[in-house]
């Protein structure tokens, strides 16, 4: 069976999400189409068939789709953490395009920091690209559990690794990504971390605290740069906002 570029691209999403939901593919490579979930329905059957791709009707319809690449049961408790990473990947683009989104990279052994997305953001008309780590936590943690994640985020910082990082400008000195914990939980955090730790209950909420509280008469602003960011010489990173 010869794949069409979407065929590919769906099966790259599905692999880098390890699991999505029907409508979730049909509105990510399907929406301009007349009836993109009949479309969807038609095309996910296939690649199923053929076996590019597992089914999982565990929950009832419409059904979920798995990656072959990982051993993810059908019915594990993780299903729900990866749906959620995937709401937050399409909730981002919303408010602009990305770089590069990566679900759980690594950075070294075991007890090294997992961050469960990195990716490098670029607001709808704008130039600048902002690098986030991001926390997508659907259950709640302890305060302890949030510490200890933060401090494992500290030492990723002083090991320099992500300074090597392929994305790193190289005009100017390195940056660190924006630590961004989306939960509907609010932790303790006390600022002390060399870069920012910012906590939304989505990333549309992350976007709107950035607008600036003022009169209505005074609302007819340019963009304005926001998020200062610094490893080393207070390199900044901009995301304008209205």
């Amino acid at each position: 069976m010869r794949l069409s570029q979407r065929d590919k691209a769906i099966i790259r999403d599905i692999n880098r999400f390890r699991v999505m939901d029907r409508d979730s593919i049909a509105e990510l490579h399907f929406g301009g189409l007349k009836r993109p979930i009949n479309s969807a329905n038609s095309v996910l059957k296939r690649l199923v068939t053929n076996g590019y791709i597992r089914r999982s009707t565990k929950f009832g319809a419409p059904y979920l789709y798995l990656s072959k690449e990982t051993s993810l049961r059908e019915d594990s408790a993780k299903i729900g953490h990866y749906l959620a990473i995937l709401g937050v990947y399409k909730d981002i683009l919303r408010h602009g395009t990305l770089d590069a989104f990566i679900v759980e990279p690594k950075y070294g052994s075991k007890g090294t920091v997992e961050p469960d997305v990195f990716c490098i953001f670029r607001k709808h008309g704008m130039t600048g690209r902002t690098p986030f780590f991001i926390e997508v936590q659907n259950t709640f943690y302890s305060q302890k559990v949030m510490t200890q994640k933060l401090k494992r985020y500290e030492e990723l910082y002083q090991s320099r690794i992500i300074a090597q990082e392929p994305w790193q400008p190289s005009d100017r000195p390195p940056v660190f990504p924006i630590v961004l914990i989306i939960s509907g939980y609010r932790y303790a955090i006390d600022g002390s971390y060399p870069f920012r730790v910012i906590q939304a209950q989505s990333f549309t909420q992350f976007m709107q605290s950035l607008k600036p509280a003022q009169p209505k008469e005074e609302q007819q602003l340019k963009p304005r740069t926001v998020s200062q960011l610094k490893y080393s010489g207070g390199i900044k990173i901009h995301l304008g906002v209205k």
